[in-house]
């Protein structure tokens, strides 16, 4: 981990600045800057805490020391990529600027932060995190520009070293994103403010620990700019499959109490939210920290009073208990919806990816969801391609997902990650290769979910329609996942965040949805 010092810190905080900078020759300097102190941060420089202390030992205790009057005004851009739990920590982000006195900057506005939270499952979305930090600093030129998220974790230094970055923030210490920015905030405007004899465009700082040293638990419930919230339930994964680094860029498994996160959802209630999803990155393995089981933590959410709808997102084949399964059918709030990652449906390949479960038991899940929930909408990852995936192989994958009763697929083409150890197994399958098979899932996928929603035409449903920007149609779901779209002429903005009857009718012009009309 490095930090930069430039003469101005001390053990992750700034000291004191030399009398001699308002006093004498510097007078004039001084006084300017002084003037300038509330808008630009220097107020957080003279503030701060006494020499000697560590950043570790102070982020808790002195987060009375953040100077939220540096911030007033100024305006922040966000982008996230990855899954639905990077999507709701940015949200959390968003909030936490948002208390500081931040503007969430409008599309074409210069943003005078940006905040990038990454992904690293495959190495397209490596790809994807650079081209996203190149062209926010580009489009928003001297902006302070921060990098989270898998990627920041697994790659923090050269992360640090791209152009315009000025902070990057691993799994650890994301929690304290306040306190890491208000000190660099006030760094830089040291340096570009003459402070310092050497003027920098960016500090390209890292903050980083190694995998075994991530412990934090960052609570988020958040809704960002959609109707459902998002409940982070647990963080990191102790799975350590051999495709993947997701144990490397979050950690160990690990979650907060089940009060806890009952209080969060109580507070989501009390905004007006009637829809919470579930997230985490292995959230069947909730307890590990707190010895609580995932299906009390589902029962006492249940009982939380004003969430109308919960939905559990991806859930691993060998932690959906049978007896989840039952309670979610007889449950008031939790929706026939499930979302379980197979990624092959060949036994021999899943034994080269270490997955915990054959074709026999992700069968008996699917096929119990079916027989408590018949009108359960089923989710499933594949990934295609993957090293020791011979065609034979395949073809048995395919061949199963055809016969189980699933609605969607989610496919994935293997990407080779460093350091993981499916890069011992011979077989290689070509990229050509990869992209055949990815378009037969597809195509099979496609067929499923279309085959799926049309049961319904005709049928009625509630469903939670979310905001749309004027004269365009409105979308929602029903309980179980429906996606439905209300026309222009029809959509209404007092519909936003409500739970209506509708009729539904024929698909839309592209087969995404069924079209509704209000009862």
């Amino acid at each position: 981990m490095r930090e930069t010092t430039a003469g101005l810190r001390s053990s992750g905080f700034f000291r004191f600045i030399d009398p001699k900078v308002f006093l004498g020759e510097n007078a004039l300097k001084g006084q300017k800057l002084l003037a300038q102190g509330n808008t630009l941060g220097m107020k957080a420089i003279i503030n701060a805490p006494c020499k000697g202390k560590s950043l570790k030992e102070t982020k808790e205790k002195d987060k009375y020391m953040i100077d939220s009057s540096a911030f007033q005004g100024k305006k922040a851009a966000y982008y996230t990529l990855g899954c639905k739990l990077n999507f709701s920590e940015t949200s959390t982000f968003g909030k936490m600027l948002e208390d500081m006195g931040v503007i969430t900057a409008k599309k074409g506005e210069k943003a005078d932060i940006c905040l990038i939270n990454t992904c690293s499952v495959t190495e397209v979305a490596d790809h994807k995190c650079r081209q996203a930090i190149h062209r926010m600093v580009r489009q928003n030129p001297g902006a302070f520009v921060i990098v989270t998220g898998c990627y920041a974790q697994l790659e923090s230094e050269n992360v640090s070293k791209i152009e315009g970055v000025d902070l990057v923030l691993g799994a650890n210490e994301k929690a304290h994103l306040l306190q890491y920015l208000s000190d660099a905030w006030a760094q830089k405007f040291a340096f570009e403010s003459g402070l310092e004899e050497v003027g920098v465009n960016a500090l390209h700082e890292h903050h980083s620990v190694k995998t075994k040293d991530i412990k934090t638990f960052q609570p988020s419930c958040s809704r960002g700019n959609r109707t459902r919230y998002f409940l982070k339930v647990q963080d990191g994964c102790n799975y350590y499959c051999t495709y993947c680094t997701i144990p490397f860029a979050r950690g160990n498994s690990r979650n907060p109490s089940i009060a806890s996160l009952v209080e969060q959802a109580g507070q989501a209630a009390s905004e007006g939210g009637k829809e919470i999803v579930i997230t985490g990155v292995n959230i069947g393995d909730f307890g590990q920290t707190t010895h609580e089981r995932f299906l009390d933590l589902v029962k006492a959410l249940d009982q939380v009073t004003g969430i109308q709808r919960y939905r559990i997102s991806s859930l691993e084949p060998d932690l959906c208990d049978d007896d989840l399964i039952a309670y979610c059918a007889e449950s008031r709030a939790f929706m026939p919806h499930f979302h379980i990652p197979l990624q092959s449906g060949s036994d021999e390949v899943l034994k080269l990816m270490h997955r915990r479960y054959d074709k026999a038991l992700f069968a008996h899940k699917v096929n119990l969801i079916k027989e408590k929930m018949p009108d359960a909408f089923i989710g499933v990852d594949v990934m295609v391609g993957c090293r020791g995936e011979t065609p034979e192989c395949f073809e048995e994958c395919y061949e199963f997902l055809k016969s189980l009763p699933v609605t969607q697929l989610h496919v994935f083409p293997y990407s080779e990650r460093p350091g993981t150890a499916a890069l011992r197994i011979p077989y290689v399958v070509s990229d050509k290769e990869k992209k055949l098979r990815s378009k037969r899932l597809l195509e099979l996928s496609e067929e499923k979910t279309q085959a799926f929603y049309a049961q319904y035409i005709g049928t009625e449903a509630e469903v939670l329609f979310e905001k749309a920007p004027r004269g365009k149609a409105m979308h929602g779901f029903t309980k179980n996942y429906v996606r439905v779209e209300l026309s222009p002429a029809l959509a209404k903005e007092e519909y936003d965040n409500q739970l209506i009857k509708v009729r539904l009718g024929d698909f839309n012009y592209d087969k995404t949805a069924l079209k509704a009309e209000i009862l």
